[in-house]
């Protein structure tokens, strides 16, 4: 593990790495194998289903796949993703996947210490990320052996656990145990820093190698470079003929809630921060009163709590995802009452439970059938009651695939009666207006509102990356600058074969931030990176040979992170 020297070096400036990462879940875990002298080359024992990219694979059989041309190997390859590197390594690593087929991968790896890029790994918790918040008990959307980083079979650290049909399926717990013991099987334990906090990253530059950092009204020897407008502001790349350099700051926050501040100077900075920092907000009247919850895991404090129970007037989902699919089995386990408000109609292409198979994912069609079925359309006349079905967490899938329902009948200007079934009622085509703090919450449909009484309200509508850390947060990253950057509608454009950046050069992204939100392609970023940086550092002669050096410092009354041995 990583250890903070106690020595104050005053004289000397932040450590200088070639690459730091900005998150330790999947996508940083996968990109510090890369850098670490792991190599892909073919399996001669395979043969690839694709037979032009299997031809392709063996003219260059000698080479690793991150010294062979990307974007030769990945073209007119289709697949799940935008980002064509995240098709070609997801077929490397699962031949023909989306044709229901296991066939085991055509790479095999070598490891070569002389091909190792020194890097740091900065993250908030162990290796895994948002893997060890999630609830235990629910399954992943991906198959287990969708979620394994190169190197090490899921099967193999997950004792083979066989459940059923849909058996392939992992908990959360088991995914992030993976990935915390995937990086002490491979080594990887001295480039992690966890517990570490980014509280900013700004753009520097430096003079001709030999020559000292330049000062401008700081006291680091460095110039920061203040543009608000992405890369125009680097005038200082030609101060002397300077390179870029990245100055990262934050926290490492150690024993007893102790904040020990951290500074480093990078020739890299690559974002693998993932998507689940920030929930989306409805933006409307009373969304910050105190019943009101933008995370599923209040749902189950409040169960666990006894705050809910069947008798409580029921809670509001507001989502189609599979955030508010996994709220809705929470609540009908727990024989709690559900409201389910959704914007889209049943019979949207885009609805997720649309793209689901039914025999892997029961739980969420057992939800996409409660949206269908029990509309507030359909409600029987005859039904006395007044308060929504318990309906069980499940992911937004579900609201995808129903046929459209009925227009209500009702007052089209006013306040329309709302009949309910006992358990659970869905409201597609539906907003929500305003939540009030007597506990109502007023739902807006075609040509009507309606009134309902509720005891919580989740607003589970997505997540969108939280990069505060970046001059204006970032947005000037992304696809459409004059919009936040969003892992849906706006992702970060990047290089599709390298994942830099296209607005900063020496930044790169990877992961949910460029689209790819499933481990399963999010890989190809790690593969994308690894190979452009091993080819520019190989050219700058800058390929580790020694095992590595320090980067974890004091400075002038501060902690810098280190290498560690």
């Amino acid at each position: 593990m990583p250890l903070l020297e106690e020595t104050t070096l005053p004289q000397d400036h932040p450590p200088t790495v070639p690459v730091v990462i900005i998150g330790n879940g999947p996508s940083g875990i996968c990109l510090s194998y890369l850098l670490s002298g792991y190599k892909p080359y073919l399996d001669a024992t395979t043969v690839h289903p694709n037979p032009i990219l299997y031809r392709k694979l063996q003219e260059t059989k000698h080479l690793p796949i991150t010294e062979q041309d990307l974007e030769h190997l990945s073209e007119g390859l289709e697949g799940r993703s935008r980002n064509p590197v995240a098709v070609l390594f997801d077929t490397l690593l699962h031949p023909n996947a989306d044709f229901g087929y296991e066939f085991p991968p055509v790479l095999q790896w070598t490891r070569d210490k002389q091909q190792h890029i020194p890097h740091v790994v900065l993250g908030r918790a162990t290796p895994g990320g948002a893997w060890h918040a999630m609830e235990g008990s629910m399954l992943t959307i991906s198959l287990g052996i969708w979620m394994e980083l190169p190197g090490v079979n899921y099967r193999d650290l997950t004792n083979g656990k066989c459940r059923d049909v849909t058996s392939d399926r992992a908990t959360p717990e088991e995914i992030s145990s993976y990935y915390r013991d995937y990086v002490k099987l491979q080594g990887l334990q001295k480039n992690f820093v966890d517990n570490t906090y980014v509280t900013s990253v700004q753009k520097l530059c430096r003079g001709q190698e030999g020559e000292d950092l330049e000062s401008e009204h700081t006291d680091q020897g460095v110039v920061r470079d203040g543009g608000n407008e992405g890369f125009e502001g680097t005038g200082c790349l030609n101060n002397g003929g300077g390179e870029a350099l990245w100055e990262v700051r934050g926290y490492h926050q150690v024993q007893n809630d102790t904040h020990v501040p951290f500074c480093l100077f990078a020739e890299n900075v690559v974002l693998a921060t993932g998507a689940f920092d920030s929930p989306v907000r409805l933006g409307i009247e009373g969304e910050n009163l105190p019943f009101v919850s933008h995370s599923i895991s209040e749902l189950g404090l409040a169960v666990s709590q006894r705050k809910l129970d069947m008798n409580s007037d029921p809670v509001l989902i507001v989502g189609a995802g599979l955030s508010a699919a996994d709220a809705v089995l929470c609540a009908c386990n727990s024989n709690i009452r559900v409201l389910h408000v959704f914007r889209k109609s049943l019979d949207d292409r885009d609805l997720i439970f649309k793209q689901l198979p039914k025999t892997l994912y029961p739980e969420y069609h057992k939800v996409y059938n409660m949206m269908c079925s029990k509309t507030y359309s359909n409600v029987p006349p005859s039904t006395p009651s007044n308060r929504p079905q318990e309906v069980s967490i499940a992911s937004s899938v579900c609201a995808k695939m129903c046929p459209k329902p009925k227009l209500a009948t009702g007052n089209p200007s006013g306040e329309a009666n709302v009949s309910l079934f006992p358990d659970y009622t869905s409201f597609p085509e539906h907003c929500v207006v305003s939540l009030q703090s007597d506990m109502k919450c007023l739902l807006q449909g075609n040509n009507s509102l309606k009134a309902v009484k509720i005891s919580m309200a989740l607003v589970l509508i997505g997540t969108n990356p939280n990069l505060f850390f970046l001059k204006g947060q970032g947005q000037y990253l992304g696809q459409d600058p004059t919009k936040p950057v969003s892992c849906k509608q706006n992702p970060i454009d990047i290089n599709p074969y390298t994942f830099e950046c296209t607005k900063e050069p020496g930044l790169f992204a990877m992961g949910p931030l460029v689209g790819d939100n499933f481990v399963r392609f999010l890989k190809g970023g790690a593969l994308g990176i690894a190979s452009c940086l091993l080819k520019r550092l190989k050219k700058k002669e800058k390929l580790i040979k020694n095992g590595g050096h320090d980067f974890v410092r004091k400075h002038d009354g501060e902690k810098s992170i280190t290498h560690w041995s």
